[in-house]
């Protein structure tokens, strides 16, 4: 037997014999609520919202899902209206529903020859996770507005009442879906017996056409991506009931895969800084840029921002990609007409593009510019590449503001290094030194409780004498083992001012990654910066160095050779080879090192990209194609 309805339900009891049940469109949440309640109670009759001219092309896109399809009326004029066979669509999910289950389907709506679409702008639906709908319909209801006198919207209200009247005559238990908009009035006709039209006679017969993936995101109510995990999750009988949510974080994490596997599939050292804990942050940041917005869960605009500005262009171009993918539409096997949707438009398979109105419409959407630098067609980086003068060659001074900031940051450190080791601690006697040795008032806790004496606690301090001598050298080695055959770039760079250090790296070719006429992007492998800057000979054709058999063997004996003073300061990702003490040591210079682990990967990864001038006037127009 049905389950009886509770009383926080009896908002929807239109007759003993009629359910009416409100919804939101294009929201997955909502078309949980109406398979919830189709499945757990029993109904032998479902009203569609729909006129009956797209009763059979539109059941047999739905017998046909996932594949998504358009059922498309003609207008008046380049104009259409359509409803599309969304699984994320509450009217679509109670046809997929009631025919799953053998529940008669009635269209109820009146067919008109142009069809007129009301602004609603709606709740989101995400609070149902945390209310009943009842409670969530009853918030509506008072924001909605009467429609007006002689409307098009009256004249199908009253139909579908007279509708329903005559349905109950024929079946016990029916469930009517409408629109928000329409649903108190539905009620209000009912009960009045409200006068009514006839149908237009002149309607067009609706057509099926399926819709070209690039442009579903336009004919879906939620995100590409997550209807397939819809999807997938019913394929696998997995529950979808917080998808909208935990969509999201899949979302991100398959994004990360691609991008991670499109730059180990282009042969560049694959990011590893997009971590957990940038994530969640990602996340907050999400979460309250959605709330500026009076929203609970973020639209595709709020995403590729939120990931522009933690994560870079290259994050936020493969995240919008993979916003938009969805496996299931194989078009290229069907006999039946495809078209392009947009906001507003379809392109249709004559190429005629027509005014299009959306009898399901959702959330209303708009465009938003957003400025996204995408990485150009290997044909064209290759075609730039052979344009290039390998007479002429400069760095871009932003990029080289940024890494000597770096670089001067390290040499503090090295300097801070050196001090450390040369610090003491002795007992507190008048003066606090240069603070609290901790660690050494620790280790005598032992002795605060002496024989025959009163407890006292023994309280270290330490000195840290002034640091001897300076740093001119700092050696960066970002990849350790470093591949010759991926970074056999190797050049010297002088200063062109003094405020710039003379510059010694080995990095990818350049010319295998143009992003732009006379712009090609390398990545160091590893580099050597002296300062002040002074000329030194080439060390990749300097034959005094020619013992060093590795590429950082190179950098540490040029560095060693050419330093000024005892010390070298030496970011690496792990710890100092024998051999490379060994090189130092020659020269009489010893090696100061700092885990490359100490700092930022994400700031580590964006210092490493560099960009190569074909010419100093390239500077000119540089900024409108490097991506910081």
């Amino acid at each position: 037997m049905a389950s009886p309805s509770s009383n926080s339900d009896a908002v929807f009891r239109l007759s003993p014999r009629i359910e009416l049940f409100p919804l939101l469109h294009g929201s997955g949440d909502v078309a949980q609520e109406v398979r919830d309640r189709l499945t757990d109670r029993r109904f032998d009759c479902l009203a569609v919202p729909l006129p009956p001219s797209f009763e059979l092309p539109l059941e047999d896109a739905v017998v046909d899902l996932p594949t998504i399809s358009l059922i498309v009326q003609q207008e008046q004029g380049p104009r259409v209206n359509y409803v599309p066979v969304d699984p994320c669509q509450a009217v679509i999910m109670g046809i997929r529903v009631a025919i799953g289950e053998g529940i008669y389907r009635a269209y109820i709506d009146r067919d008109t020859a142009t069809f007129e679409p009301l602004p609603f702008v709606s709740p989101d639906a995400y609070a149902l996770k945390q209310l009943p709908y009842a409670a969530f319909a009853a918030a509506v209801l008072p924001t909605l507005i009467p429609p007006g006198e002689g409307t098009q919207q009256q004249s199908r209200i009253a139909w579908m009442a007279f509708q329903l009247h005559q349905l109950e005559m024929e079946y016990e238990r029916i469930l009517c879906l409408c629109h928000f908009a329409d649903w108190p009035w539905i009620r209000q006709a009912y009960r009045r017996r409200a006068d009514y039209q006839e149908p237009d006679q002149n309607v067009s017969r609706a057509e099926r056409y399926l819709v070209d993936p690039t442009s579903l995101y336009f004919a879906l109510g939620e995100l590409p991506f997550l209807t397939e995990l819809y999807e997938r999750r019913r394929a696998s009988v997995h529950s979808d009931r917080h998808l909208s949510i935990d969509g999201i974080k899949e979302l991100l994490l398959e994004t990360r895969t691609r991008w991670q596997t499109a730059h180990d599939d282009e042969g560049q050292s694959v990011p590893t800084w997009v971590t957990p804990q940038l994530l969640q942050v990602y996340l907050q940041y999400v979460r309250n840029h959605a709330l500026l917005d009076r929203r609970l869960t973020p639209d595709l605009y709020t995403l590729v921002l939120a990931a522009k500005q933690m994560a870079g262009d290259d994050f936020a171009i493969r995240l919008l990609e993979t916003a938009k993918t969805y496996s299931y539409q194989d078009i290229e096997q069907s006999h039946l007409p495809h078209l392009s949707a947009g906001l507003g438009q379809l392109a249709l398979p004559d190429d005629q593009v027509v005014q299009a109105t959306n009898r399901l419409q959702g959330a209303p959407l708009a465009w938003r510019s957003l400025s996204l630098r995408p990485r150009p067609a290997r044909r064209t980086s290759r075609r730039w590449s052979y344009l290039w003068n390998p007479n002429r060659q400069c760095s871009w001074p932003p990029e080289d503001t940024k890494i000597e900031s770096f670089h001067t940051h390290v040499r503090e450190q090295a300097k801070a290094i050196i001090g450390a080791d040369l610090a003491k601690s002795e007992k507190f006697t008048t003066s606090m030194k240069d603070g609290l040795d901790i660690r050494e008032s620790l280790r005598h806790w032992h002795q605060r409780r002496p024989s025959g004496r009163p407890k006292r606690l023994e309280l270290y301090v330490k000195e840290i004498p002034p640091a001897r001598g300076n740093v001119d050298t700092v050696i960066f080695l970002f990849d350790t083992p470093a591949d010759p055959d991926e970074y056999n770039w190797q050049a010297t760079w002088y200063a062109e001012h003094a405020q710039e250090s003379t510059l010694c790296f080995y990095a990818t070719p350049f010319l295998e990654n143009m992003v732009a006429p006379g712009i090609g992007q390398s990545r160091y492998g590893g580099a050597l910066f002296i300062f002040p800057p002074r000329a030194i000979p080439d060390i990749w054709t300097d034959e005094a160095l020619g013992f060093a058999k590795t590429l950082e063997e190179r950098l540490i004996a040029a560095g060693a050779v050419n330093s000024r003073e005892t010390h070298l300061a030496l970011v690496t990702p792990v710890a100092p080879k024998a051999r490379w003490r060994q090189i130092a040591k020659q020269f009489g210079r010893r090696l100061v090192p700092i885990p490359l682990s100490r700092f930022s990967g994400q700031m580590i990864d964006r210092l490493r990209r560099f960009h190569v001038l074909n010419g100093h006037e390239i500077r000119s127009f540089a900024a409108q194609f490097i991506r910081e």
